[in-house]
């Protein structure tokens, strides 16, 4: 039976009288990799300020290796590696300062991995962390993470500020790094191209609720971006079997995750004249889009 690493009960937050989300519960299986995914102020920071302890939800518990967060004991929290948007500190350090700084604090420290990663960077022990980019700071936070050789990474927006090159370059190592040492990794992102590359699960966040939590793979195979003309306003907004329908210009457009047979005879039985009906699969971001919505 694989073991949950994280699981969060019922979780209901509030931000003044504005409702994030109600009753919220999920679990993540040891070893795997999940992305949340959600547009801005759905709650993917508040869960991950929620499972670093930083802030208390209104109702319902979360609970890491077991133990109920507000209750952990210490040395379960160094078994857990926590990054925070990005963000380095001491940054008037060099690259050798910092990691000689943080060593101490981690019984497991790992610093063959992140002089790997710095090595991957083609940065100099000696060079000071002031003087690097906004992407290579990141990294440098990154590597600090993997360097404390956690059983549990939880990384939000992990990507903040970096190019094409850094954000694929980390995206292939930490997934080699998380699969070749049996590493759990929860983690947040606003470029949902690398979470397709990098993730095993994920879970979407819609306004106030989870609208699904699978592997990417099952996703992907089946779910479908289906077109068709059309000189009618389209299929009823309000039909939970398809997400989002359009038209624009007699170009209609909806997503599902029904066969086509069934989308021909719902768009039949709701009187909507159509033509040239057509599916196709779509990547993940086409998936997120399709089942949020655009606006």
């Amino acid at each position: 039976m694989t073991d949950t690493i994280i699981e969060c009960r019922n979780l209901t937050h509030y931000y003044g009288k504005r409702l994030i989300y109600e009753n919220l519960s999920f679990g993540v299986p040891q070893g795997r990799i999940l992305g949340l995914l959600g547009k801005n102020g759905t709650g993917k920071t508040t869960t991950i300020n929620i499972l670093s302890g930083y802030l208390q939800p209104r109702s319902g518990a979360c609970y890491i290796f077991g133990e109920e967060i507000r209750r952990m004991d210490p040395r379960t929290r160094q078994r857990i590696g926590l990054l925070i948007e990005g963000h380095v500190q001491y940054a008037f350090m060099t690259i050798a300062q910092i990691e000689r700084f943080y060593a101490p604090f981690y019984p497991r420290w790992n610093r063959a991995a992140y002089y790997e990663l710095m090595e991957k960077l083609h940065v100099a022990p000696g060079q000071r962390i002031s003087r690097m980019s906004c992407g290579q700071r990141s990294q440098v936070a990154l590597g600090l993470i993997l360097a404390q050789n956690p059983e549990l990474l939880v990384l939000d927006d992990f990507s903040l500020g970096l190019d094409p090159g850094y954000r694929r370059l980390f995206i292939e190592y930490l997934r080699e790094y998380a699969k070749a040492e049996n590493k759990t990794v929860f983690l947040t992102s606003h470029i949902i191209q690398d979470m397709e590359r990098l993730i095993d699960d994920c879970i979407l966040l819609d306004y106030g609720r989870i609208l699904l939590q699978q592997p990417v793979d099952t996703l992907l195979d089946s779910i479908r971006r289906y077109t068709f003309e059309t000189t009618a306003q389209g299929p009823s907004p309000d039909d939970e079997r398809l997400f989002h329908p359009s038209v624009i210009r007699g170009h209609g457009e909806l997503f599902s995750f029904l066969p086509e047979p069934e989308v021909r005879k719902i768009l039949s039985d709701q009187g909507v004249p159509f033509d040239n009906l057509a599916s196709e699969h779509v990547n993940l971001e086409d998936a997120f889009i399709g089942l949020t919505g655009k606006y």
